[in-house]
């Protein structure tokens, strides 16, 4: 039985759960190294690995509670966090924490951040302080995680998309993003912009709006704003996220995102 099996027969029925013990640990320490990722664009498309998901969430029942000291500091919980970062190429600034399970490419910096298991970080990201990427969240390279961004996690249901973040993104301070969102490349996100599965995401660079959900398209330049809705107590505006442009082509990406940023005057 390969390890995917194991895994996928103790999900559906925890009696097995001792003989998945090892395949677990197996798949846990790949998605540590950078081996296994809960998902991964395969055609143009992202792809969930349903089964390292699962893997994920036994996990969590197998590993004991225990105490961990680092430094001064003391943790009591069942996940250790991530050794060996200067052999990684990678920097974590007191006390920012990365979790066994999650793997950060060369040249990630984490100021006093977190990123929690499952997650995968390219090179070239900064996750800002206070910053969280939530667990199986997926971030391409060269992202600005900007300080206090809430990336949150998802790791059930095991077939649930999480969220993704694309190469070259810029995610600025206090924005939220949950339920699998998706923001593509090159996309700029302004300060305290909320994205959900069910947020409306409104293009309002046209003769009319072009709305969509759960994803943020590749260049384009995005602010928080309101709607109406009419309520039977009256009509309130409710929250949405607004496309006021798209970021013009460039070689050089940090040249093309000043540009965006004064452009569309994207607070930050």
């Amino acid at each position: 039985m390969t390890d995917r099996e194991a895994i996928e027969a103790a999900y559906a029925n925890l009696d097995l759960l001792a003989d998945a013990k090892e395949p677990v640990d197996r798949t846990i320490a790949a998605l540590d190294a950078g081996e296994l990722r809960v998902a991964e664009k395969v055609d143009g498309e992202w792809r969930v690995n349903t089964w390292v998901k699962e893997a994920i969430s036994l996990y969590f029942r197998l590993a004991p509670v225990q105490t961990m000291e680092v430094g001064p500091f003391e943790y009591y919980d069942k996940i250790p966090t991530k050794h060996d970062l200067e052999a990684a190429g990678v920097r974590v600034v007191p006390p920012g924490t990365v979790r066994y399970g999650a793997f950060c490419e060369p040249g990630v910096v984490v100021m006093p951040g977190y990123v929690n298991i499952g997650a995968y970080v390219g090179s070239g990201t900064l996750v800002d302080t206070w910053a969280t990427v939530g667990s199986c969240a997926q971030v391409g390279k060269d992202v600005h995680i900007s300080g206090g961004v809430g990336i949150g996690g998802v790791l059930e249901p095991p077939g649930a998309r999480p969220v993704i973040i694309e190469d070259g993104a810029f995610i600025g301070s206090r924005s939220i993003l949950v339920e699998g969102v998706l923001v593509e490349e090159g996309a700029v996100l302004g300060a305290n912009t909320t994205i959900t599965s069910s947020t409306p995401i409104i293009d309002v660079t046209g003769d009319k709006p072009v709305e969509e959900r759960g994803r943020v398209p590749a260049g384009a330049v995005v602010v928080p704003g309101t709607r109406p809705k009419d309520f039977p107590a009256g009509t309130f505006d409710l929250q949405c996220a607004l496309i006021i442009g798209k970021r013009s082509e460039s070689t050089d990406r940090k040249t093309s995102l000043n540009d965006a940023l004064r452009t569309f005057e994207v607070p930050v």
